[in-house]
């Protein structure tokens, strides 16, 4: 298995509860297909650097997760069908960023509990 991140940007004319929807939607797709999710964050609507679809902005989201190669095109083939998706990336993780994951994610669940 490899360690893959991912993250995709959506329509910013969702409500919070649509956007959650969409990105468990997203997480079920990857454990129905044998995936482990490691991390899952929210970071929220943010102001794009360009305009895309005519939209200035749009809910960011990342998943991090261990899976075989074949679930990526399965994942891919899943955003591109989505209409509420407006871009996305999966990025397959070296070792070395692996490991600077495995600290952000400490660091963030340090600055959750305090």
């Amino acid at each position: 298995m490899n360690h893959y991140e991912t993250v995709f940007i959506l329509t910013p004319v969702l409500s919070d509860e649509q956007m959650k929807e969409a990105v468990a939607k997203f997480r079920k797709l990857l454990t129905d297909n044998g995936a482990e999710i490691l991390n899952e964050e929210a970071w929220g609507l943010k102001k794009l650097a360009y305009n895309i679809q005519k939209k200035s902005s749009g809910f960011y989201a990342l998943l991090e997760f261990n899976a075989e190669p074949s679930v990526i095109d399965t994942l891919e083939t899943g955003f591109r069908r989505d209409e509420k998706v407006i871009r996305y990336i999966t990025v397959k993780q070296d070792k070395y960023s692996a490991a600077y994951a495995e600290k952000r994610r400490a660091k963030w669940a340090a600055k959750k509990e305090a």
